[in-house]
């Protein structure tokens, strides 16, 4: 779910280049392809995840997004969606500056690829919001695994980044419904989201879609 975020382009531009000078070298290619598929490897993190935490960046969430719609669509499975907005970022960040930011934004990355499933999608959609997708799920449950990563950033020790520091988050949440698409999800989740602000507090709103017929 998470990769590693030192697989930076001038850092794989320097492993392509040495592979270049393998090959001009006349390395065989069992010597040369490990190189050049690790290189592949490196260029596909880069294309589908954030640069600076490591999850997946908005492109690719919403392709996930996207695919999970069209096997929803297939199979009936429902499936949920949470849009989690770190609060008071931009505060903390004119307080301990941006390194701090970036590490806060790390770590909530790092603890939701522990509480949350390998099937389970997450990524970062904007400055200080991700976005889960979350197969084979329904609302409650949903719920649920929020109220765990809520639980593991809350025991978590951030006197390691900065004295006094503390970290929460509020949430919107809701599920898919037949004819959604990508975008009108996320802004589904986008606006339980909104109202989660509103009121505080590691609040959690939901909102359902309208269902054909009722």
């Amino acid at each position: 779910m998470v990769r590693n975020t030192k697989q930076t382009i001038p850092f794989v531009q320097q492993q392509l280049l040495e592979a270049i000078d393998q090959i001009k070298d006349g390395a065989s290619h069992d010597d040369i392809l490990p190189k050049l598929e690790t290189v592949m490897q490196q260029l596909q993190t880069l294309v589908t995840h954030d640069h600076l935490t490591g999850a997946l960046n908005r492109q690719t969430l919403l392709e996930r997004l996207d695919a999970e719609l069209q096997r929803s669509g297939r199979t009936g499975h429902t499936f949920a969606v949470a849009l989690i907005g770190i609060d008071h970022l931009l505060e903390t960040m004119e307080v301990h500056g941006q390194e701090v930011t970036k590490r806060i934004l790390q770590v909530v990355t790092g603890e939701a690829a522990h509480v949350l499933r390998a099937l389970d999608s997450f990524g970062r959609v904007g400055v200080t919001e991700f976005a889960i997708v979350m197969p084979t799920t329904w609302i409650e449950q949903g719920e649920v695994a929020i109220q765990r990563l809520q639980l593991r950033l809350a025991h978590y020790d951030w006197r390691d980044i900065a004295e006094g520091l503390q970290v929460s988050f509020c949430t919107g949440l809701t599920q898919n419904a037949p004819g959604d698409q990508a975008e009108i999800v996320l802004q589904r989740a986008s606006d339980a989201l909104q109202q989660a602000r509103q009121r505080g507090g590691q609040a959690l709103v939901q909102i359902l879609p309208d269902l054909p017929g009722l």
